[in-house]
Formats: C-alpha cells, structure tokens, sequence
C-alpha cells in the first residue's frame, strides 16, 4: 500500500513588529517589507556616505594606498561582506513567511549566478540590469525552455562588447552629445 505523501508545514504569518495584525494579511506584509526596504536603503545610503564608506571607496579605487594610509582593508572587506550577509538574511527572513514556506532550492548556485549576472549586465546600474534579466527571460521563456542557453550568448556579448553593461551603454550614449557640445567658448561661465 503506498504511503501517503507528506507535505512540508506552512510557516505562518504571525503578527507583526509590536503585535500589530496588520501586517498579516498581503497588503499589511506588503508595507512591512516596503518599509524594511526602504529601512535597508537609508542605512545603506548612509552607510556609503560616512567614513566607512570612504575607506570603502578607497579600497575599490587603490586598496595599495588605502593600505598604506594605516587602514586595515582586510577588516573593513570582512565588514562589508558581514553586512551583505546580514541584509541578504534579513530579505530571506522576510521571504519565508511570504511563501509560506523556506525552498531549499534558494540555496542552490544558479540563483546567486542570476544575480551575479544581473550586476554585470547593469555595471553601475544593477536595477537595470536586473530589469533586463528578467525581462529577457520572461520573453525568452515565452519561447523556449532552453531560455538561459540563449541569455548566455547575450550575457557573454555584453562581456565582450560591452564591458561596463548597460549602465555604461547609457553613459557613453548621452556622454558624447554632452562633449560635443561644450566647447570652449571664451567669456561663457561654465565652459571648458
């Protein structure tokens, strides 16, 4: 006699920061994780703007100098991945209870690949590249199962031709109609 299939339990919603219900029900969630949002940017946004973020931007400019200005860039990279680690914990910990249940299959290396590529294909603007990720997937997908096989060709055309990714394609585009169009003029405030 066959067994009967047992199914994972259901991590509930329970209420929310203070004992608030409101956060229950999808709308209530929704605003919950605006705010985290929200929440996650501002402290990012100051994060970068303070001192620690300038020896991080002196890290990624001349880890050489930084170095020897008496920083310990080892200390101040092991800090930086410990807070990604912390913000991607906190977005699991909201997505569980969402789904309503934690998929082992998040865990698998395709996802952070997707991710890794969506920060490629963007450069300097990864909302745009996850943008264009997921839309070329849903088009590509529209049409065949073997979607990534064909993104790979786009991504590995970006690499090639487009090093700096979308972002860059941007600023190069609207850059030249910017340098062509401040020359010099003598007496004119504001030109080179």
């Amino acid at each position: 006699m066959p067994q009967p299939m047992v199914s994972a339990p259901i991590i509930p919603r329970r209420s929310g920061p203070f004992s608030l219900d409101i956060f229950i029900t999808r709308n209530g969630f929704y605003y919950l994780v605006l705010l985290v949002l929200s929440g996650a940017f501002l402290f990012c946004r100051a994060l970068v703007r303070s001192p620690f973020g300038a020896v991080l931007r002196g890290i990624r400019e001349n880890e050489a100098k930084t170095l020897a200005l008496g920083y310990n860039t080892r200390a101040y990279k092991i800090a930086v991945v410990a807070l990604s680690y912390a913000l991607g914990a906190l977005a699991g910990a909201l997505y569980a209870p969402f789904a309503g249940f934690a998929n082992t299959e998040l865990l698998f290396w395709l996802l952070s690949g997707q991710v890794l590529i969506m920060v490629i294909v963007g450069g300097a603007g990864p909302m745009l590249g996850a943008a264009f990720f997921l839309t070329v997937e849903h088009q590509l997908s529209n049409y065949t199962e073997a979607w990534a096989l064909f993104f790979g060709v786009i991504f590995i055309a970006f690499v090639i031709f487009a090093p700096e990714g979308i972002w860059g394609l941007i600023r190069a585009r609207f850059g030249r109609r910017t340098a062509v169009g401040s020359e010099y003029r003598p007496g004119v405030a504001g030109a080179r």
